[in-house]
């Protein structure tokens, strides 16, 4: 995910275009490997082991060594190893920038101080980001300028960001934008109850749609029929779920209603707005600790 921040923080300041950040992104996507899947190649575990910690994570905020070493199909040692190896993909970014030609090394190499003092990252902080810790990431980027919404949401919008990047897509990008959403084709939502209320949605048109609908169900959909539709609510429904079990063992329990799919809805009211960018378009996820305050129309 730091990729894709680093990414737009060179496009945002002209460094390179957004055809060279596409670019990049796919090259980095391409030679991606999953943790599972080097788990698999060396020999470490098999592919109904690996299955099986996947279907773990769609309970759990957990990572995928964490759960391998609890069921016992991985050592710490062994997940290190593999932690090591993955590793080796935050250098592809870099690698592809200069290989094509669209920065030097020396150019790189001052954007990126010039990134790290613009966040007032320290070495280690700056460490766990690009080694993929997402919530350092949501902290000290993603909501630095916005200390309410980090305060009131943060813990959801990382964890959203995680489901995202397990479950959707890799090149997840997310934004605060705080802007009401005035208009949207495809509307699923969920009201979180108890002691903590939230208010939670996701605005989508017909690609954000069948984006998250065909990598949540694992299978190509090319038309917004009753599967896609459901696969589409069920990604939020399954995120919620693991929300709640994460407030739980932190000391609140919560409760949720079903999730409301709806068409062609306009949304209006006391809310937060995050864009989040995909492979494949963009959509909006709303969040609202007062739900009596949106209204939906």
């Amino acid at each position: 995910m730091f990729s894709q921040y680093f990414g737009h923080y060179l496009l945002n300041r002209g460094l390179i275009t957004n055809e060279q950040l596409q670019d990049v992104l796919e090259y980095q996507e391409a030679v991606h490997v999953k943790f599972g899947v080097i788990a698999v190649d060396k020999g470490l575990m098999t592919s109904n082991q690996v299955n099986e910690v996947h279907e773990k994570q769609k309970q759990m905020d957990k990572r995928f060594g964490e759960i391998a070493i609890e069921l016992g199909y991985l050592t710490e040692e062994q997940v290190e190893e593999l932690i090591s190896h993955q590793k080796q993909g935050h250098l592809y970014l870099a690698q592809a920038l200069i290989d094509r030609g669209y920065m030097t090394m020396d150019e790189f190499s001052s954007a990126l101080n010039d990134y790290k003092n613009e966040y007032s990252l320290s070495t280690e902080k700056f460490e766990e980001i690009q080694s993929g810790n997402i919530d350092a990431l949501v902290e000290n980027i993603l909501t630095k300028d916005h200390k309410e919404i980090r305060e009131q949401y943060g813990d959801y919008i990382s964890l959203f960001a995680k489901n995202m990047i397990r479950f959707i897509d890799r090149q997840t990008f997310l934004k605060i934008s705080n802007e009401e959403v005035h208009h949207s084709k495809w509307f699923v939502s969920q009201e979180i109850t108890g002691s903590a209320p939230l208010f939670t949605a996701i605005a989508a048109d017909d690609q954000s749609l069948l984006h998250i609908a065909s990598n949540y169900a694992e299978e190509n959909l090319t038309e917004i029929d009753e599967l896609a539709k459901d696969a589409f609510s069920e990604f939020l429904n399954l995120h919620n779920g693991i929300y709640l079990v994460n407030m739980s063992n932190w000391g609140t329990e919560l409760s949720m209603n079903p999730q409301k799919f709806q068409e062609n809805v306009k949304v209006s009211g006391e809310f937060v707005t995050v864009t989040v960018k995909t492979q494949k378009g963009s959509f909006q996820l709303i969040l609202s600790t007062n739900p009596e305050k949106v209204n939906i129309h």
